[in-house]
Order: C-alpha cells, then sequence, then structure tokens
C-alpha cells in the first residue's frame, strides 16, 4: 500500500491522473489486483491509498526490481503539485 496525502480541491486531478496512466501490472508475474481508495479529509489533505495484491512476498519483490516496475515510477514527480510530500508505503501480509 502507498499512502498519498493530496491537496485539497486536487483530489479530481489525482484521480484523473489514475484513471489515464499506463499500467502494465496486469502482465506481471503475481499481480493479483490493484484498487486506488480514497480516506479522510481533514483541513490539510484528502488521503488516499493505492493498494495492490500479490500473489506472493517473492512476486512483489521481483516486481519492484524489475524494469516494468521502473516503467511504472518514471514520472512519479511530474504532478508535485497535487501532492502534500512523497508517499508513504506499507506492506501487510494476509494472516487470516
Amino acid at each position: 500500500m502507498n499512502r498519498f496525502k493530496i491537496v485539497l480541491g486536487a483530489e479530481k486531478t489525482f484521480e484523473d491522473i489514475w484513471r489515464s496512466r499506463d499500467s502494465t501490472l496486469t502482465n506481471v508475474d503475481g499481480f493479483l489486483t490493484i484498487n486506488l481508495i480514497k480516506g479522510v479529509s481533514n483541513d490539510e489533505y484528502t488521503l488516499y491509498a493505492s493498494h495492490t495484491t500479490w500473489n506472493s512476498k517473492l512476486d512483489f519483490t521481483n516486481w519492484t526490481k524489475s524494469e516494468a516496475f521502473r516503467q511504472a515510477h518514471k514520472g512519479a514527480g511530474t504532478h508535485s503539485d497535487v501532492y502534500l510530500g512523497h508517499p508513504v508505503f506499507e506492506r501487510f501480509e494476509v494472516i487470516i
């Protein structure tokens, strides 16, 4: 999961960036799903998270070391005006 703090008023722009991005994840071994989820807004930002599900930790790790990963993140700084800081990565494992 990556958490994003989005500037108030820039939510539609952020969502449009995600809708129009060129994703190759469906071609990556072990990839299962991706969701962009919207959280709460406060006086400073609106919280979003990109949530991916993988077949295994190894599949995810292999993707992070791949050319597909580099291509997926090549324009990461392009829309810095909609973000408050860098995304925060969090990794979880299914227990139950």
